[in-house]
């Protein structure tokens, strides 16, 4: 499965110079016209945006699946129509205000008690732990099956033990 961080927009919408709630409005217009599973580019440099984006996401069924820095202090939120649906866990752990690398030092103590095919939730916050998780399941017996944005910097990675 790919990493839904890697995904390619099915349409983009730059909104940079609007302030709030102008970002929201427009991906809320922009993404009515696409179907379930199709991603959202959203352009935005409102500094707003952000929470506004998550917490309207999370009300309407839709998921902000990446972000990343653009050009000129703009951002650029991946943003899902509809969620890819409700991954089961069967372990989790927050590892939220722990630094790199014990997110997957202890990721992996838990992994190696888990069952071929068992799911683990990692909840982190570390800055660099999002391209960590992927090198780490590339290397690994891992199957990165999802990477979700929560807001405020935070990420739930589903890690499937192969």
């Amino acid at each position: 499965m790919t990493s839904p961080v890697h995904c390619e927009p099915a349409a983009m919408v730059d909104l940079t110079g609007l302030t709030c709630p102008g970002p929201i409005l427009g991906a809320r217009e922009i993404l009515e016209s696409l179907r379930d599973g199709q991603v959202l580019l959203l352009l935005s440099d409102c500094p707003g945006t952000r929470d506004d984006l998550f917490a309207w996401a999370k009300q309407t069924g839709n998921e902000v699946i990446h972000t990343e820095p653009r050009e000129h202090g703009a951002t650029g939120y991946y943003v899902r129509k509809g969620r890819s649906g409700t991954i089961s866990a069967h372990v989790r752990l927050d590892m939220r205000g722990v630094t790199c690398p014990g997110p997957i030092v202890e990721a992996r103590q838990l992994l190696k008690g888990m069952r071929t095919g068992e799911v683990l939730k990692l909840v982190s916050d570390c800055p660099g732990v999002r391209d960590d998780i992927a090198g780490w399941a590339e290397a690994t017996r891992l199957e990165l099956v999802s990477t979700v944005g929560t807001g405020s910097g935070a990420f739930e990675f589903y890690l499937r033990k192969l």
